[in-house]
């Protein structure tokens, strides 16, 4: 007697879709502990800047000399901290949203919304990560004046975000398709 192939599609799919999870949840992993290395870096860069600008202060009003450097170095630390912390806010949903029309669309509706947002968050992510590149790269013979270090280094941090933005982007439009919620990186 010949076996009928009744199950086997769907236990081949079922091994396939196994098989895609791993890879999946090891991403989604990735991305958690990535989004937490920025914002313990932001974390650092905040306390670091702090201090330039806490020596900025006491150079100026007590030792009557202003370090040079303080005020450089204070505009470098911002740009990284908040352009990391822009990336964690992009995976963790900590950016304005209007969901006014989301709310009022379908379940269907709101499923293809999201995956659409979060597509056009991944292309802005990756023309500022490749604009914001070629920017560096255009300064990197310049120096930063007080720092002696060159001018590229004012880019790399917009570069990095916008790098991170478009992978948290692709982890986004994983979860929705798999019918996930990310979770944020610091729960």
């Amino acid at each position: 007697m010949l076996a009928t192939p009744t199950n086997e599609p769907d236990v081949a799919a079922g091994g396939r879709a196994q098989a895609l999870a791993a890879p999946l949840d090891a991403y989604t992993r990735g991305c958690a502990r990535l989004a937490r290395a920025c914002m313990w870096t932001s974390v650092f860069g905040l306390i670091c800047l702090i201090i330039a600008v806490s020596l900025q202060i006491f150079g100026r009003h007590v030792l009557n000399s202003t370090p040079t450097w303080a005020e450089s170095l204070a505009l470098l630390l911002v740009l990284y901290v908040t352009m990391l912390g822009a990336a964690v806010g992009v995976r963790d949903a900590g950016h304005i949203g209007f969901e006014s029309l989301l709310d009022a669309l379908p379940a269907a509706g709101q499923r293809r919304l999201r995956i659409f947002i979060h597509l056009l968050v991944l292309l802005f992510g990756v023309l500022m990560a490749w604009n914001c590149g070629v920017l560096a790269e255009s300064v990197a013979a310049y120096k930063i004046p007080n720092l002696g270090i060159s001018n590229a280094w004012k880019y790399i941090p917009a570069t990095l975000s916008g790098t991170l933005i478009a992978l948290f982007s692709i982890e986004h439009i994983i979860a929705i398709l798999r019918n996930q919620k990310v979770v944020p990186a610091w729960r």
